[in-house]
């Protein structure tokens, strides 16, 4: 921001929805709420339900509290806007039982939201319902902490980032990079060997898909890893994760920076530095 502009910026605090779609609300809306708190930048946040229907892992009081239906605030305008993964991998989208009320809500996004961030699940729901790219799913769970490459390093998104990186992967779902290089308006940041595209984001900054799980705590994939132990018997373990490759071991942890760095990013040069002083300018 130059000078000029820096002295005669009108300040206001930034209105950000969390669109929580885990059935385990909690403890995702204080993973993304420790991420967006690393900012001088004052944030109101709205935790928002798709529907009234009693989430699993979620007491009903907490919903009650802190959550607000998605009709209560639809005509609200949002700074920004995060859109949670979701435990669908083999569903296809028709069959998710709030698809309908998802694409409404994606394309409310496009008109009320200055920059949505998709993660995981829904990173992949947007380029399909958006730009019509399917996803395929993997023959095996991708799982671990893998090590991506920045792709283009002048996108402000990934201003301080290390040209390789560690970031957590959790997903059956993906989408070749043949198919994010077919859509012209979209530019792939960030990707891995394993993995393909991670960080991939729209020429006018208003769309960010991020496919896999910066904001995870240290032990996120270790549960999950013990849950498919108790589910399925014999999952992989995750790839550059625990000490010495053994679950037995702590988790190793190298990816909390730059999780943090991203979203302190978003929240700075895709949101605050782009969006209008008065949301109800906001353009479609």
């Amino acid at each position: 921001m130059d000078t000029e502009r820096a002295a005669t910026q009108d300040i206001r605090p930034m209105e950000v929805g969390i669109l929580n779609l885990m059935p385990n609300k909690m403890e995702t809306e204080e993973q993304f709420l420790r991420l967006l708190s690393n900012t001088p930048l004052q944030v109101n946040i709205d935790l928002i339900r798709i529907d009234n229907q009693a989430p699993k892992n979620t007491p009903a009081a907490h919903m009650d509290n802190f959550y607000v239906e998605f009709d209560d605030v639809a005509n609200k305008k949002y700074d920004g806007l995060i859109v949670t993964g979701a435990p669908l991998a083999h569903l296809a989208y028709q069959d998710v039982k709030y698809w309908e009320k998802m694409t409404l809500i994606m394309d409310w996004a496009r008109r009320h939201v200055q920059s949505t961030l998709f993660s995981c699940w829904a990173a992949h729901a947007a380029i399909y319902h958006f730009f019509g790219k399917n996803r395929q799913i993997r023959d095996h769970k991708l799982s671990g902490v893998y090590r991506h490459f920045v792709q283009n390093e002048h996108d402000e998104l990934l201003r301080g980032f290390d040209p390789a990186f560690y970031a957590p992967q959790s997903r059956y779902g993906e989408i070749s990079l043949a198919d994010y290089a077919s859509i012209p308006e979209l530019n792939v940041l960030a990707k891995s060997d394993e993995g393909g595209a991670y960080i991939v984001a729209s020429e006018d900054k208003r769309l960010v898909f991020v496919t896999g799980h910066p904001e995870y705590d240290p032990d996120s994939l270790k549960q999950e890893y013990q849950r498919d132990l108790s589910t399925n018997g014999q999952p992989q373990i995750p790839v550059n994760y625990f000490v010495d490759n053994d679950p037995n071991k702590d988790p190793m942890v190298n990816w909390r920076a730059h999780g943090s760095l991203l979203f302190t990013n978003w929240l700075n040069y895709y949101v605050y530095q782009n969006t209008p002083y008065d949301l109800d300018q906001l353009s479609e």
